[in-house]
């Protein structure tokens, strides 16, 4: 009798967390390496939220808490999503968790049988699957393409629904792609969902606040309240607040679904850390002005890296509006030899011998379901960023 379950063979590592151990053992080994797969902001904590959860530490706040979230958190998303996305739900609809990876676990193991099908278009983030596959349900990709900014048309969307489609996973802004839809995008998304009442709606908004130049952000039950209904909003402190590692997501949807959620978190972890949840709680109540003077730095430093990797022989890089991801195609350069006879014969290969010449750390595509592309984080220095394209420009100019 096999000792492991099953279900780990339906898994596979996470690509990102990999690069980053991998950077992480070349730095120790003493090479110079830039890192640029990690999805976390270089800007530190407000200090206002540091403030409140000691503030939390030193009233004592250290106890059990509900599972779903202290009531102020609770109160605090709802009026969060009510301000910010026109969107009413009361706080009993509202349910906050030990990250958002974990709110997207508690909704698909509440509501997926074997055999179920949840719509995820490619590229997507690389958790997105495998959480699906764990939680017995099959995964049916929407693949998109780079001449259409990576987005999913109402066309492709309806083409892979079938009467086992239970979820469509939405994530705008993208991660990997810094894709974000506007509105008229997903009102053409919420057109077919309409026609397919049995499919529900994961809204990944994490990157919400990460939107450039003119865009305005949206989310699906904003633009098409008849989905309301169906409509899980999951969101999150990690990337707009700098908050990754105080690991709290939330989402707010249909009663019946959060009680759900609840009932398998309660016998999961129980409630979220204490102390993050009263700093989330500041992070959402208190001053955002800094999230403009954030949002100005990561534009200036996407324009940076998308022009710089467009002068690289060989790679194609579109703008994206929104995350801190860009999302180059490396297509002209497969086929072509590194000096040492290496033939790169995929995006894997590419940032592994990016990795190995020039001390580049990048994610491949395919990892991503999409290639051959590569993910780049922007969320370093500027000063990093020109020297880590200055990189890749010298070894995309070495191929041959």
């Amino acid at each position: 009798m096999a000792f492991l379950a099953d279900a780990l063979s339906r898994v596979k590592p996470s690509a990102t967390i990999a690069v980053s151990q991998k950077a992480r053992e070349l730095k120790a080994k003493g090479r110079d390496v830039i890192s640029l797969g990690a999805g976390e902001p270089d800007f530190d904590t407000p200090d206002n939220v540091k403030a409140a959860a000691i503030d939390a530490i030193n009233r004592g706040e250290t106890k059990y808490t509900p599972v779903a979230g202290i009531p102020q958190l609770r109160e605090a998303i709802a009026a969060k999503f009510k301000r910010e996305n026109n969107l009413d739900y009361k706080p009993e609809q509202t349910i906050a968790a030990t990250g958002g990876k974990q709110i997207l676990f508690n909704a698909l193991m509440a509501t997926l049988n074997e055999g179920d099908e949840v719509v995820i278009p490619s590229p997507y983030w690389v958790s997105y699957p495998e959480m699906v596959a764990l939680c017995g349900g099959k995964t049916v990709f929407a693949e998109t393409r780079i001449e259409e900014s990576f987005k999913l048309s109402g066309a492709a969307l309806d083409a892979v629904i079938t009467p086992k489609t239970k979820w469509l996973i939405l994530n705008s802004p993208s991660n990997p792609s810094g894709a974000a839809y506007t509105e008229a995008e997903l009102r053409e998304i919420a057109a077919v969902l309409l026609k397919h009442p049995q499919v529900w709606i994961l809204t990944d908004d994490i990157y919400e606040h990460l939107v450039y130049g003119e865009f305005t952000f949206k989310t699906i039950a904003e633009v098409e309240p008849k989905l309301y209904d169906r409509t899980l909003t999951m969101n999150g402190v990690s990337k707009a607040y700098s908050m990754t590692g105080w690991r709290i997501g939330y989402a707010a949807g249909p009663l019946q679904l959060i009680k759900a959620m609840d009932m398998i978190q309660g016998q999961q972890t129980s409630g979220a850390c204490s102390i993050a949840q009263w700093a989330a709680v500041e992070a959402l109540n208190g001053p955002q002005d800094f999230i403009q003077k954030n949002k100005t730095i990561f534009q200036g430093r996407r324009d940076l890296v998308v022009s710089m990797l467009n002068q690289a022989k060989g790679i194609s890089c579109p703008t994206p509006q929104g995350a801190f991801y860009v999302y180059p195609s490396c297509a002209e350069l497969i086929g072509k030899k590194t000096e040492a006879g290496k033939i790169i014969e995929t995006d894997a290969d590419f940032v592994s011998e990016l990795l190995e010449a020039e001390g580049v750390a990048v994610v491949h595509g395919s990892a991503f379901g999409l290639g051959p592309n590569f993910r780049i984080s922007y969320a370093t220095s500027e000063a990093l960023l020109e020297e880590a394209c200055k990189r890749i420009q010298r070894f995309c100019a070495s191929l041959r």
